[in-house]
């Protein structure tokens, strides 16, 4: 076994990696950018060695520098973890040159796999079932729009050297097909360094489903059962769980076994997904290998009680599989929720912001320790993997996942309801993310019921984002409570003596709160008064007996308004108050001070960013009439493009930014002179 690794990577994948590690009495070395310097996974390491800039192109992708600080740290393995070049064959030949092992597969695996339309060949090869599609060498652009008119629309584009959901579009008429093809290979340039594409038939109301697959360097090679995935956004997965639920039996085994097949067709070792897409009929196809851990690997410890990553180390230091086919076994069910900084409501754009408060469930970062390895009745319900801490910042620079958080439960009834509560306790303050949405697909009947396929969140849009009623009344006793203790008012039953305003000695005390609602920007009004030991709070017009105290916990307030009770968690920022009770979050903003500028719509003729990143293209100069929604600006924020379009009719006057630049969120582009 190896005494000292390597992590190229950051974040979530680097800490992940780094607790196997510490488990194992192994020394990890952590790299990181100039944005990355007080990060997470930076304390989490033994040792760190800085590496480059804050993008990722200028640290992170820089094979030589790695190299580098492996060397320097006298590191004897590099554990790429997922993402950025651990699918990257000419870094696992640079490490093989260096004499430093790759925690990975052989270079010649990661070629075979690591172009898709290479893998959809040798798949072809060994008669393994592919969805009707393009995976030629020849892109000229004329032959890729004749291809997709050959196979029918609605098609799908893929980066051949593509993952993570980028350089992908599903393209619905022949018409719109060499834009989404241009727009697609821009984007793969920009992510993977290569604009090759693949085109596929796009299968309506598929199931994603994969397999876990393993292989040693001894003939040992088994599958660790199978993960759905089908619930997408932006094709990235949201929420994914294990064993996929529904599926025959013999479907699963077969869908494992052809996994292993595949494996073993390219000399396969380490750790490794075979990716199928199922129709609602059960037929499977093979879509890709990822030739590397999932980002969605918990849900396979889980339910397996393994170690994956000790796994990984174990092949990679030339040791057998620890475990046979027959010895593998299935305990209960496990699913995972991606916490995302973004905006659900906006089209899932980044939030980036700094998290003044962030507040998990209660969990553990690491569930599978020494005596529970292989004991899958051992492990907590509860796991947490998470690459940020509170007053950490989500930056426009890498991927904006703040956690991933895992549940276990004996039944997927059980999991589902786990998964539930663990979301309706997460607390999160200082950007937007995704926790309210996942809480409405968990409890939404689709998922709840295993009726899963990859169009469930466009096919229940309005379900999913439709307004939900909150505990107005109950969250707003809690935000007067703490403002009146932030501001030195007693609680109901306390020493009068003992305050510091809101108290009179002849008479009685009345005092007006303004409040503006952040969520839908409505400004109100509220009146307390306190008569003697009687305190009241007046809203909508309507008078209540009003009482609080402070909690037993920090940022803990508990409060009675008429006959509604209320115990939740305030936590201040400024003057905005964040609410989190009665599992809901609301968001009020005390009117008495100056108040924070109010996140402004773009106006008529004013086009401004909807989230931070850089302009990539320019597609119009001032003089150009324009229709409405005609592409004006395409963006790029975490290797995602986002094309602006015109709001309405009219002629472009002034174009503000060029390309390259960096805007930040909210800034204006251009001028639009609107007919």
């Amino acid at each position: 076994m190896f005494n000292k690794i390597l992590i190229a990577n950051r974040g979530e994948i680097a800490c992940r990696v780094a607790a196997t590690c510490k488990r194992l009495g192994i020394a990890s070395v952590a790299v990181y950018s100039d944005a990355d310097a007080n990060a997470k996974h930076v304390s989490a390491c033994d040792e760190a060695v800085h590496i480059g800039g804050a993008t990722a192109a200028e640290s992170y992708l820089r094979v030589e520098r790695i190299i580098e600080a492996a060397r320097a740290s006298g590191a004897q393995a590099v554990h790429p973890g997922y993402g950025f070049l651990s699918e990257n064959e000419d870094f696992a030949q640079a490490c093989e040159a260096a004499g430093i092992v790759f925690i990975g597969p052989p270079v010649d695996a990661i070629a075979a796999m690591g172009s898709k339309a290479a893998a959809k060949a040798l798949m072809h090869a060994a008669a393994v079932p592919l969805v009707p599609g393009y995976h030629g060498d020849d892109q000229n652009p004329e032959l890729l729009h004749r291809e997709a008119d050959a196979i029918g629309y609605p098609v799908l584009l893929k980066a051949s050297a593509g993952g993570g959901g980028k350089g992908m579009r599903v393209v619905e008429r022949s018409d719109d097909f060499l834009a989404a093809l241009a727009s697609c290979k821009r984007e793969a340039a920009s992510s993977f360094g290569n604009d090759r594409v693949l085109i596929e038939k796009y299968l309506t109301r598929p199931r994603h489903v994969e397999v876990q697959v393993f292989a040693d360097r001894h003939g040992g090679a088994v599958y660790l059962f199978d993960r759905d995935c089908s619930v997408q956004r932006r094709h990235q997965k949201v929420l994914e769980e294990a064993p996929a639920p529904g599926l025959p039996a013999e479907i699963k085994r077969e869908m494992g076994e052809a996994a292993v097949a595949a494996a073993r067709a390219v000399k396969y070792v380490g750790a490794g997904t075979v990716e199928f897409i199922m129709t609602a009929t059960g037929e499977f196809y093979f879509m890709e290998m990822n030739t590397r851990l999932q980002v969605e690997h918990p849900v396979t410890e889980m339910v397996t009680g393994q170690d994956l990553v000790e796994w990984q180390l174990r092949v990679a230091a030339g040791e057998p599989l620890p475990l046979t086919q027959e010895q593998l076994r299935i305990d209960g069910h496990a699913i995972e929720a991606r916490i995302y900084a973004e905006h659900p409501a906006r089209g899932f754009l980044p939030s980036t912001g700094t998290l003044k408060h962030l507040r998990m469930p209660e969990g553990v970062e690491f569930v599978i320790d020494a005596a529970g390895l292989g004991e899958p009745g051992r492990k907590a319900p509860v796991r947490i993997d998470s690459g940020v801490r509170e007053g950490d910042t989500i930056t426009p620079f890498y991927d904006p996942m703040i956690a991933k958080l895992i549940v276990h439960g004996s039944t997927r009834e059980e999991a589902l309801a786990r998964m539930s509560r663990a979301l309706h306790a997460c607390e999160v303050v200082g950007s937007h993310t995704n926790v309210e949405f996942l809480k409405r697909i968990v409890e939404s009947e689709p998922f709840a019921s295993g009726d899963l396929d990859t169009g469930l969140i466009e096919r229940h849009h309005d379900a999913l984002f439709a307004p939900v009623k909150k505990p107005f009344k109950e969250a707003l006793a809690l935000a007067c409570a703490a403002l009146l203790t932030r501001e030195g008012g007693t609680a109901h039953g306390a020493s009068p003596w003992d305050a510091l305003s809101h108290w009179r000695l002849n008479g009685g005390y009345t005092q007006t709160l303004g409040w503006r609602n952040v969520e839908n920007d409505s400004v109100f009004t509220v009146t307390f008064a306190r008569d003697g030991a009687a305190q009241t709070l007046e809203h909508d017009g309507v008078r209540e007996g009003f009482s609080w105290s402070s909690g037993a916990g920090l940022h803990e307030y508990r409060a009675t308004i008429g006959d509604a009770r209320a115990t939740g968690r305030v936590f201040i920022d400024g003057d905005t108050f964040h609410v989190f009770c009665l599992s809901h979050a609301l968001a009020f903003e005390w009117q008495n001070l100056l108040a924070h500028a109010a996140d402004a719509e773009h106006g008529e003729g004013r086009l401004t960013a909807p989230m931070p990143g850089k302009v990539i293209a320019v597609l119009v100069e001032p003089g150009t009439v324009v229709e409405k929604g005609t592409p004006l600006i395409v963006m790029e924020a975490m290797k995602m493009e986002h094309t602006i379009g015109a709001p309405a009719a009219g002629t472009v006057s002034e174009v503000l930014y060029a390309v390259g630049d960096q805007v930040a969120d909210g800034a204006q582009l251009l001028v639009l002179d609107v007919q």
